[in-house]
């Protein structure tokens, strides 16, 4: 090998030498870090927090009484109407008995009125409502609550003709407390006073007892049942 070409050789293994000295090993590259912005742990929660479901509000023996005394005292309307497949009642509530009122009035605003019956007649004496053999009206008692209300006797109203009343509960009450769901309105001439001290008048008829007398004269089965359903289609408040 000549000397020139000696020469070239060592030039080139130098040239290539000091060329892979300047590019760093596999081992020496930078990799960036993986890295988690703040923004995209936030993109993996909902965009809206999600609000826990609150229990929904049931009447008891416990709290209904606190809860009806409450309502009583922002309530401004007074008149109920009830819809009914032989026609329109009205009833007007008295404001001295506060308990009942509230209770007619909150029960109409639920709608628990609605497609219930006037389940019981009694010739001559009464027609009574808030019951039907439907589970509807069972799924809608469920959702309002269990509880009774106390009498309210002392308020110097009488089951006059076309008195709207409210039963006591039938199950272990010798209180005689009120059976909130139900009712009944007087069809006795001037009126059934037997009544008085015993049940609570809430409030009386003002427009319909044309339609509460021909409810009265429906025929019934055994246990004072209609025959035929008697429909209260719709209750709403009057304003």
């Amino acid at each position: 090998m000549t000397f020139k070409t000696l020469s070239n050789f060592s030039l080139s293994l130098l040239v290539l030498v000091g060329s892979c000295k300047d590019q760093p090993s596999d081992k020496n590259k930078h990799v960036p870090k993986a890295e988690i912005k703040l923004d995209t742990l936030d993109s993996l929660k909902p965009t809206l927090k999600e609000k826990e479901e609150e229990a929904p509000f049931v009447l008891t023996e416990d709290n209904a009484i606190e809860f009806f005394f409450n309502y009583s005292k922002k309530l401004t309307e007074d008149t109920v109407k009830l819809t009914t497949n032989f026609g329109e009642i009205t009833i007007q509530l008295y404001d001295n008995v506060p308990y009942h009122k509230a209770n007619f009035i909150y029960l109409t605003k639920k709608g628990y009125f609605n497609n219930t019956y006037f389940h019981r007649v009694v010739k001559n004496f009464i027609i009574q409502g808030g019951n039907a053999d439907n589970l509807e009206t069972a799924e809608k008692r469920g959702e309002i609550g269990k509880y009774l209300l106390p009498p309210d006797t002392r308020k110097g109203h009488k089951h006059h003709r076309g008195t709207i009343s409210m039963p006591s509960s039938e199950i272990d009450n010798p209180h005689m407390l009120a059976s909130p769901f139900e009712f009944f309105i007087v069809v006795t001439k001037p009126g059934s006073y037997h009544l008085d001290g015993n049940y609570t008048p809430f409030g009386k008829v003002i427009n319909g007892m044309d339609v509460v007398d021909e409810i009265n004269h429906q025929p019934v089965d055994n246990g004072d049942w209609p025959s035929q359903n008697i429909r209260i289609l719709k209750a709403e408040v009057i304003k």
